[in-house]
Formats: structure tokens, C-alpha cells, sequence
């Protein structure tokens, strides 16, 4: 029996919204909301760290940072006497700071407290307590901080780009403190289809068509994941609609052929370092969640920090793979463009949407195989991690990030 009008129009006003409920196909990603341990992240311009304590907030724990002879340090950020920031420290002796309240004094390099000076020289405090500290390195003209689980911190070098590892290279970088889950905002970035229509009012492409919609695949070589680009469409006519279009007549012509470097309309010649890297595709996605997006003469990366839950670090990096008197029509360009409209207004629209995701719950379509896979990676690799812990003996719960309140 056919149900009565009435019924039918409030039954259709309740919409139509299946879909993921939550995360918990991958219970480690979905437990990873201040972010992932056991990885090296920026979190300052070297620039910014000198003598003077400063702290930070880095996968929910609080971290102070200060240089000390050319060397970066990095301790607890909590006085263990009365829980007074260190950072509101500062420094009375080399390779030591002190606590603003009652003048504990920690060595930078081992955390040990080396003198209570409101004690005396002969405290009997001293020998009793250690801070504990945090790894540092310095690369990209950014110190890096490594926060893990008892482990001992791998070389740097083995997380950064390997292109940009072993290659010489000129770059430009934003460092930008945004509102947002740190994977929110990975998955913008990996995110298959955003780009070609949230960024289609973008400055930085006001004269690029982009595509309408692509059919992709994503490829695993090594420790990233491919975006790869099988076939790309520059209109389309959607049935009872009409036709879109991410053409127009003051915009390039689209490429004949499909690409994977970029996916715009450019022509132009793929820098040698670049093309000898032989990338499947142009976006890839590594762990802790480093971005890497190929153009024909520049890689762009994104490195996203977690602070806690709810605030991010976004890490910007153009890399022009140049040396020498090359490398000055790349700093004109960068310091008089391409900051404010790719690192600015293009990358804004990223922060915006960041901003006001809201997942889960989730309807995902086809082109979030991207996120899917990102997330099985994620997973994956911890799950490694964690068994790596497991067999030194070592566990998470043993340096569970404290609440920042």
C-alpha cells in the first residue's frame, strides 16, 4: 500500500546519509589525534631558537627549546619542583637553565639538575632528579625535534625527501600555526579531488585549467604511496545539468598527453633532479605525514606537526633543485610571488577547510581511496612500530603525552 503523501515528504526531509561512523577500522590512526610517536618533527625556523628558553607544544607534550653555543636543546617544559614552565626560565650558567621560581638548574644536555640555587652549592636535591629531554637536529634551516618512546631516535636523514636529502637545493618555507586535527589536514593534502574545484578561484591558478575529474590509482614504492594519473578530464557533461568545465578562454590549453608531473597545463622542461627521480605519480604521502607534490620545476612539501588535538604546525617547502648563481631567479620568484599566492592565498583554502572538517561520521566517494589508503598506511606502519617497541622491551604507556590544559 502506498504510504500517504505526508509521510513520504517527512521521510525524504530525513535525508539519505550511510556512511563510516568512526575510524575504527584503523585503531591506531584513530588513537594518533595528537599525532604519532617515534618521528622527527619541525617546529621552529633555526632562526627563531637562540639563548633564550622558548617553548612549544609538540604531539601534546610541552617542550621547552633553547640554543646553548651553537647547539639546540630540548627539555620537559615543566619545572619538576612546582610545575613552572621552563621556558619562563632562563640561563645563569653555560649549558644549563634555570627555573624562574626558585632557580633549579638543569644541565641542557642530560637533563640532570646541577644546582638548586635557592639551596645552596651543597643541595642535596642535586643528583636526585633528571629532566627529561628531547632529541634535536637542524635541517632545512628548521630544527627538528624527535619524540618517541624510550627508542633511540633514527637518523634524520632517513625521514627527510630522499631527493631532497641528496640533491642540492634552494628553498622557500612557511611555518604556520593553524587550527585543526594534524590529519585533517593530511588528508587535504592527499586528498584526490579537492584541488581541482576548491582551488579553481585560486590565484595560483588563475591562468591553469584544471581537470574535472581523473581516474587514478594509488602505487606504494618504498615508504610513500602514489597518486598516479591514468586518465584526466577537462570537461564533462553531467546528465539533466549540463556541462562543467575546468577550461576557459584566458586559461593554457590542457596537455594532450595524460601527466604525472604537476597537473595543471605546464610545458615546461622537467628538471633533470626531478625527472631522475622517476615518480609514478605527482602527489605522494609518507609517514608522519610529509607531503611531496612533483612539478615540472619544483617539488612542494608539506610537513603537518601535530601540537595536540585540536592545532597543527603547517610546514611549507619549495625546493628548486639549483646551486650556485641558479638558485637567484628562484629566491626573486619565491620572496615576490609565490609566498603569498602558493604559501598564502592557494594554501589558505587549504586552512579554511581544515578548519571546518568535522569527521567522523563520513560518506566517503571514489576518489577518497587516497584518504583509504593513506589511512592503511598509517596503520600499517604502526603497527611495525609498535611490535619493534614491543621486542626492545619498550612501550607507548610508559610515555603517554600529558594534557595540555
Amino acid at each position: 500500500m502506498r504510504k500517504p503523501r505526508s509521510e513520504r515528504a517527512r521521510r525524504s526531509r530525513r535525508g539519505r546519509l550511510p556512511g563510516r561512523q568512526d575510524w575504527s577500522s584503523w585503531p591506531n590512526y584513530q588513537g594518533a589525534a595528537a599525532g604519532f610517536r617515534g618521528y622527527w618533527y619541525p617546529v621552529a625556523f633555526s632562526s627563531q631558537i637562540t639563548n633564550k628558553p622558548t617553548g612549544i607544544t609538540l604531539l601534546g607534550e610541552r617542550i621547552m627549546v633553547m640554543r646553548d653555543r651553537g647547539q639546540v636543546y630540548a627539555l620537559k617544559d615543566r619545572c619538576p619542583h612546582r610545575g613552572v614552565p621552563l621556558s619562563y626560565g632562563n640561563q645563569q650558567f653555560p649549558g644549563t637553565v634555570s627555573c624562574v621560581y626558585h632557580g633549579w638548574t638543569f644541565d641542557l644536555k642530560t637533563g640532570d639538575l646541577a644546582a638548586a640555587i635557592t639551596d645552596g652549592p651543597n643541595s642535596p636535591i642535586c643528583g636526585k632528579v633528571t629532566q627529561p629531554t628531547f632529541e634535536t637536529a637542524e635541517r632545512l634551516g628548521m630544527v627538528w625535534v624527535f619524540v618517541g618512546d624510550g627508542e633511540e631516535a633514527p637518523p634524520i636523514d632517513e625521514q627527510l625527501p630522499e631527493e631532497l636529502r641528496d640533491n642540492p637545493a634552494v628553498v622557500g618555507a612557511r611555518i604556520q600555526a593553524r587550527e585543526g586535527n594534524w590529519r585533517f589536514a593530511v588528508e587535504n593534502g592527499y586528498d584526490e579531488g579537492h584541488a581541482k574545484y576548491l582551488h579553481r578561484t585560486a590565484l595560483w591558478r588563475l591562468f591553469k585549467p584544471m581537470p574535472v575529474w581523473n581516474e587514478t590509482r594509488i602505487e606504494r614504492r618504498g615508504r610513500w604511496i602514489f597518486r598516479v594519473q591514468e586518465k584526466q578530464y577537462w570537461d564533462a557533461e553531467f546528465p539533466g545539468l549540463g556541462r562543467w568545465t575546468g577550461q576557459a578562454w584566458y586559461k593554457k590549453r590542457p596537455p594532450k598527453e595524460v601527466t604525472n608531473i604537476g597537473n595543471t597545463a605546464g610545458h615546461r622542461e622537467i628538471n633533470p633532479t626531478i625527472a631522475a627521480q622517476e615518480f609514478p605519480g605527482f602527489v605522494s604521502v609518507s609517514m608522519p605525514g610529509v607531503l611531496r607534490v612533483a612539478y615540472p620545476t619544483f617539488i612542494h612539501y608539506e610537513f603537518y606537526v601535530p601540537v595536540d588535538a585540536d592545532n597543527h604546525l603547517y610546514v611549507g617547502v619549495m625546493a628548486n633543485f639549483a646551486s650556485g648563481l641558479k638558485t637567484l631567479p628562484f629566491y626573486a620568484k619565491y620572496l615576490g610571488a609565490v609566498r603569498w599566492l602558493f604559501h598564502g592565498q592557494f594554501s589558505g583554502q587549504d586552512k579554511w577547510m581544515v578548519e571546518v572538517t568535522d569527521a567522523p561520521p563520513e560518506r566517503l566517494y571514489r576518489p577518497d581511496d587516497s584518504l583509504l589508503q593513506w589511512r592503511k598506511l598509517a596503520e600499517d606502519v604502526t603497527e611495525q612500530r609498535l611490535a619493534e617497541l614491543t621486542e626492545a622491551g619498550l612501550s607507548p604507556a610508559d610515555a603517554e603525552p600529558e594534557i595540555v590544559k
